[in-house]
């Protein structure tokens, strides 16, 4: 790419045209289906077909995203929509499941595929592998500081940073806080907003102590494009065309050496101000909400940001040679991005008075404000003495102009390779109905460890427990080694699995891809965890043939839908434990009250209590009522083992939660049941 790319967001197609207008390169959309911001406007059919020739008009490219997750009974019309949505002149395809990507592929073997930030990637390994696998681009988590994505834009995949917009409390792909609390999934695009809500360390119920400001990397844009970063995103797809607009126009400003406006920014669209946060390192100060001056400000300013994109945006120049001959039909013949095009119209008139110079010709030809051209060079062979009236004049122009104009939407739009490929599930895999499953407890202390032992097919450890004590007094065979759900120091992970692989530990739990690309490069044997998101056969069936042995299914899909599954790869659900509705890079207790004022509990406004989980690099923020389905294993159908997840409170109960006795307290049955809307 020879420039940096900036990557507007449009939820409708007033904001597509401000974004385009203001200077964008290319736009991002979500169609009716399929798309992670569900509650947008969004583009019918026809209207992504009108937006890709809008986007084409201008040079610039149109991504779609169809970045959720979809159920079987979906695949046959999500490859019906990608052929339509191709065929309409879509650019590129942001894709969040494993799944819906196979069939991207095999709909439109010669697509461009992106993989989007719900995927999680926030390392050069995985980024790497994602680059082997055929993608085009990444878009690495908003959590990453610039050492990290410098790591990453050296692996040679387009990489595609968000610099501005609204900042999720969660890692993108990680949060099932909407979907368990109100049955509204993230990953399916129904995502609830439950963050911006109260909750507080101390019951404060005015805090709102999971909501961050928002971000603008704006200042640093050419450190960013100094590393390599491919393409600038801004988020807001639920945004107004005038927050696009203003957001396009000082980023562009500060491509060309400006300072971008900051004031104007925070005063269209803010919650307390910008951060920087994850970018720099420094973590602090970085919650926010919407406050009422910000929004007397963005009231204020809209009639300013109109200008921004009033008006047509001058994306060509344009060289124009008119010949006008005695006796001959008048020719005027443009020329644009090496495409030219002639009109002929008619024989000029003997001049009565005033006759047709080059003068009156550029008077005429250079009208073009409502076109995406500017006047170049103008050349002309004129005859003396003869005169083209000059509304015939303008005629001419406009049939040539309209014509360059659909030859340069030609150009622009992408041209494919469409396959008859119909969905097919494979066979589907035959497990005992009575079979009784085994279980694998995840543990959070050496305690857990040995008192899960005896009970457990496998014991799912984090790293930093693995120490002599421990493997000298487990199994090490039934031990699964847990990297980090955020992995901050690739390097040091690495040499850490080394060592523990050389001490005989060869099986790991992949969190993202990040930990798939690591163990596959270490020779891991790997089981995947629920937070892969595997909602569909075709997601299973490709991690299958990446070398997964076994994942978690999806805690978003009923057992209806789990049971449906037709694939080879074993399939896990969770059967105990509070979920984590969360993991963030920041933890809202230190940030409300401090580290020495932590009780490990955040409160929502209804006053029920949400365990924190805490290490050195994020935080997981647990779900207050423990999953309990040990009762209702024979429910599980198609699933091969069960997965029990232990909280720091639970080392006294594990010998009974793995017995099947039922927890004290509030227990849920997650999603099995009342599944989640769509």
């Amino acid at each position: 790419m020879e420039y940096t790319e900036i990557l507007a967001p449009a939820g409708s197609m007033e904001t597509l045209r401000a974004a385009l207008r203001a200077g964008a390169h290319a736009v991002y959309i979500g169609g009716k289906r399929f798309s992670a911001r569900s509650s947008a406007d969004n583009f019918s059919e026809e209207e992504i077909a009108e937006a890709a020739k809008l986007c084409h008009k201008y040079g610039a490219k149109l991504d779609l995203a169809v970045n959720t997750v979809i159920s079987d009974d979906e695949a046959a019309d999500f490859c019906e929509y990608i052929r339509t949505s191709a065929q309409n002149g879509v650019d590129a395809f942001i894709v969040q499941d494993w799944g819906c990507a196979e069939l991207i592929r095999r709909c439109i073997p010669d697509t461009v595929l992106h993989a989007s930030t719900q995927m999680s990637v926030h390392t050069a390994a995985g980024a790497s592998m994602l680059k082997k696998l055929g993608y085009a681009r990444v878009v690495p988590a908003r959590e990453l500081d610039s050492e990290t994505i410098s790591r990453i834009c050296g692996t040679g995949i387009e990489t595609e940073i968000f610099v501005h917009g609204a900042l999720c409390m969660s890692v993108s792909g990680q949060c099932y806080m909407s979907a368990m609390i109100g049955s509204r999934s993230a990953n399916r695009g129904c995502c609830g907003q439950a963050c911006r809500l109260p909750f507080s360390a101390v019951g404060n119920k005015d805090k709102a102590a999971l909501s961050l400001k928002d971000l603008s990397l704006l200042p640093n844009v050419h450190e960013l494009v100094a590393m390599g970063v491919d393409s600038f995103k801004i988020e807001g797809r639920m945004k107004r065309p005038e927050y696009v607009a203003s957001a396009v126009h000082e980023l562009k400003s500060a491509l060309e050496g400006n300072a971008p406006d900051m004031k104007l920014l925070r005063g269209v669209f803010s919650r307390s101000g910008f951060t920087d946060g994850y970018f720099t390192g420094k973590r602090l100060d970085m919650f926010g909400v919407r406050e009422k001056d910000d929004v007397i400000s963005a009231h204020e300013l809209i009639p300013k940001i109109h200008e921004l994109y009033r008006f047509e945006r001058k994306a060509y120049t344009i060289d124009l040679h008119a010949v006008i001959k005695e006796g001959q039909p008048v020719v005027l013949t443009g020329n644009c991005n090496g495409i030219t095009v002639s009109y002929e119209g008619e024989v000029p008139e003997r001049a009565l008075s005033r006759p047709t110079d080059k003068s009156s010709l550029e008077k005429q030809l250079s009208k073009l404000g409502d076109t995406v051209f500017i006047l170049g060079k103008l050349t002309a062979d004129i005859d003396n003495g003869l005169m083209v009236p000059a509304g015939k004049l303008n005629e001419y122009r406009r049939n040539v102009t309209e014509e360059l104009t659909r030859r340069i939407i030609r150009k622009n739009t992408p041209e494919y390779t469409f396959s008859d490929y119909t969905p097919h599930l494979p066979q589907q895999s035959c497990i005992e109905p009575d079979r009784k499953i085994s279980l694998r407890t995840f543990c959070r202390t050496a305690e857990q460890i040995k008192a899960a032992a005896e009970l457990s097919e496998y014991l799912i450890v984090p790293e930093e427990l693995l120490n002599e004590e421990i493997l000298g007094s487990v199994d090490i065979s039934k031990l699964i080694v847990s990297p980090p759900r955020f992995i901050v120091n690739e390097y040091s992970l690495n040499e850490r699995l080394r060592e523990l692989y050389r001490q005989g530990l060869d099986r790991l739990y992949c969190h993202t891809p990040d930990c798939i690309a690591i163990g596959r490069e270490l020779g891991f044997r790997l089981h995947g965890s629920f937070t892969l998101n595997i909602f569909n056969s075709f997601s299973a069936g490709y991690l299958r043939r990446l070398g997964l042995e076994d994942c978690v299914f999806s805690v978003e899909a009923t057992l209806k839908q789990t049971a449906a599954v037709h694939t080879d790869l074993p399939l896990g659900a969770v059967v105990y434990g509070r979920l984590p509705l969360m993991l963030t890079r920041n933890c809202p207790i230190r940030n409300e009250v401090g580290c020495k004022k932590c009780k490990k509990k955040l409160t929502d406004r209804t006053g029920r209590e949400l365990p924190v989980v805490c290490s050195n690099d994020y935080t997981e923020i647990l779900n207050p009522d423990r999953l309990y389905m040990l009762d209702r294993t024979e429910e599980l159908r198609g699933i091969s083992y069960g997965v029990i997840y232990l909280s720091d409170e639970d080392t006294e109960s594990t010998i009974a939660a793995l017995s099947g006795q039922k927890p004290q307290g509030n227990i849920t049955r997650g999603l099995y049941y009342r599944g989640i809307t769509t």
